[in-house]
């Protein structure tokens, strides 16, 4: 389902998505096909195929991937994710900025247009979108998480680096030192690794 126009978005946590006209906003619903536990590694699916379809426009290497389920052009985010579980179907959420970002976010936010000579239109967008997706979906259900896990952290930004993970309760600093099987973010720091199946990463100042 793809809407031209959109009023009400959000993202994780409930956080307002604006999209103004000119912009993507998708959803897929379907049934996959593997165990509900499994579900997540999906957000990897989507942000390779958003990585992918942006490739063939953008120049080369712009796009890099922020854990969990950030797109980022040139170091800001240009699209965002949100996988949603209704009972037995899952939901699909994409947004892109293509013509408009929004404003006043504790964040860099980048939009096509200022990086493509050409942006496409969301109807092209969504052809794209929808061939790497099934494209990357087989390749998982084939041969499971592993190259999916791969080629996601060949695009991760903060790899081998220094980072902050904030939880509901709690804030961690440590490395960023790759994904487990299932996913989890694996956080190396004096007191020891630990997977993190879910938080939200900032980068840790470099100082001068």
């Amino acid at each position: 389902m793809l809407a031209l126009t959109q009023t009400a978005g959000y993202g994780r946590r409930g956080r307002g998505w604006e999209q103004q006209t000119g912009d993507f906003a998708g959803s897929l619903l379907f049934r996959p096909d593997a165990p509900p536990e499994h579900w997540g590694q999906l957000s990897f699916i989507v942000a390779l195929t958003l990585a992918s379809a942006l490739d063939e426009i953008l120049p080369e290497d712009k796009i890099t991937l922020k854990w969990p389920n950030d797109v980022l052009l040139d170091g800001a985010k240009c699209a965002g994710i949100l996988l949603e579980s209704l009972g037995s179907v899952l939901s699909i959420g994409v947004g892109v900025n293509i013509v408009t970002a929004p404003e006043g976010l504790p964040y860099k936010v980048a939009r096509l247009v200022d990086h493509a000579p050409s942006p496409p239109a969301p109807e092209k967008l969504a052809d794209r979108l929808d061939h790497h997706f099934w494209t990357f979906y087989r390749l998982w259900q084939v041969q499971g998480f592993a190259p999916i896990r791969d080629a996601w952290l060949a695009r991760a930004v903060g790899l081998h680096e220094n980072i902050i993970v904030r939880l509901p309760n709690d804030e961690l600093s440590g490395v960023f030192d790759g994904l487990d099987e299932t996913g989890a973010l694996v956080l190396r720091s004096p007191a020891g690794r630990r997977t993190i199946a879910a938080g939200e990463v900032f980068f840790a100042p470099t100082g001068n």
